[in-house]
């Protein structure tokens, strides 16, 4: 079994924006939305400059603003960002013998099939740094370790253009007394949920008997939140393509949606688009789920089956309608979200979720 390595650019979008404006170096930057504090959009990514005064992505940009008023706010550019992240794909699938899985924009895991003694993993780490930045100007840090789960949590405490390596060995020494929101795929409501039974460090995560987390989480959730944390789990890089399970669009309005007539358009444009993402999948829709927030800031989300698989956009419309309507909510709307999720593909899905060891 070899090394895994968890590639994960620095800054991207903020990174890619300062190579087309190289003046802009050294200064606050936040991407996010049209560039526009004033408008509702949310931070795509801040610069370390910027982070130095509280702003992180998905926060509001008027929030930022505030935070930073000397900030300078760019507009989202996806195409630009998504040829910087071929080129970067690209060139780690280039080296030889890497074995390559993407998990998004701006981060991948790469594999060796060498056995862990034939190969220095800092060494290959600072090669493939070397070979991104030629290829594309952007510098990236490098998590190693010998599960992915170790990989990616190792790369945290090598940014910013450094690597750090995690492993069986160390994983205790760096991890334990850190909250179980810092691991991977453990956010606050999970957090929350392990709090309530009095465990609240990744080493009480590790250390907890089985019974209270299948309890809670289920008998396949328990055990994996029990070996997530010990830093267990998968070790394997796999390039299979991800085949994705959903599809959904949502939109923040500059001003909030109050009557029937703008909601039903605004779900039915936002519908036309899913249907058209879907329908490049060759997959029609079997569950319609909405995401509706309400001002001044409450957020919820509904699913429902359908009778029957469909690619009609009346028929998802209506079902998010309807989801709406059951909410029994008459605020004005400020953020509406639809989505499709799909029949299976022939032969079913991969066993876990791509990133779930």
């Amino acid at each position: 079994m070899g090394w895994v390595l968890h590639v994960d650019m620095d800054q991207f979008l903020a990174a890619v924006e300062l190579l087309r404006h190289p003046e802009l170096a050294g200064l606050p930057l936040v991407v996010g939305g049209r560039g526009d504090p004033t408008e509702r959009a949310v931070v795509s990514t801040a610069s370390y400059e910027a982070r130095q005064f509280g702003i992180r992505s998905g926060m509001p940009l008027k929030i930022a603003v505030k935070r930073c008023p000397e900030a300078v706010f760019l507009p989202v550019d996806f195409p630009v960002y998504e040829a910087a992240s071929a080129t970067v794909m690209a060139t780690l699938r280039a080296h030889p013998g890497a074995v390559v899985e993407v998990l998004g924009w701006d981060e991948a895991f790469v594999g060796f099939p060498a056995a862990k003694d034939e190969i220095d993993p800092e060494a290959v780490a600072r090669e493939l740094q070397a070979e991104v930045l030629a290829a594309t100007g952007l510098h990236c840090s490098v998590g190693i370790g010998d599960t992915l789960v170790r990989a990616k949590m190792a790369t945290d405490f090598g940014k910013p253009r450094g690597t750090f390596r995690l492993s069986e060995d160390n994983w205790m020494a760096w991890m334990g007394d850190r909250p179980t929101t810092a691991l991977w795929g453990v956010g606050s409501r999970i957090g929350a949920r392990l709090a309530a039974l009095g465990i609240t460090t990744v080493r009480q995560l590790a250390e907890s008997p089985p019974e209270p987390l299948v309890a809670e989480f289920g008998p396949t959730m328990g055990p994996y939140f029990a070996a997530l944390g010990r830093g267990h789990g998968r070790s394997t890089v796999d390039d299979t393509p991800w085949v994705p399970r959903a599809h959904g669009r949502e939109t923040t309005y500059q001003q909030d949606l109050t009557t029937p007539a703008e909601i039903a358009a605004a779900v039915t444009s936002l519908a036309e688009q899913v249907v058209a993402d879907i329908r490049a999948e060759g997959r029609p829709c079997a569950r319609v789920g909405l995401k509706v927030r309400f001002a001044p800031f409450f957020t919820t989300s509904r699913v429902r089956k359908l009778p029957e698989p469909t690619y009609d956009v009346a028929t998802i419309a209506d079902t998010a309608l309807a989801l709406l309507a059951k909410l029994e909510d008459e605020r004005p709307i400020r953020l509406l979200g639809v989505r499709a999720e799909m029949v299976p593909p022939a032969g079913g899905y991969e066993e876990a979720p791509r990133g779930r060891t």
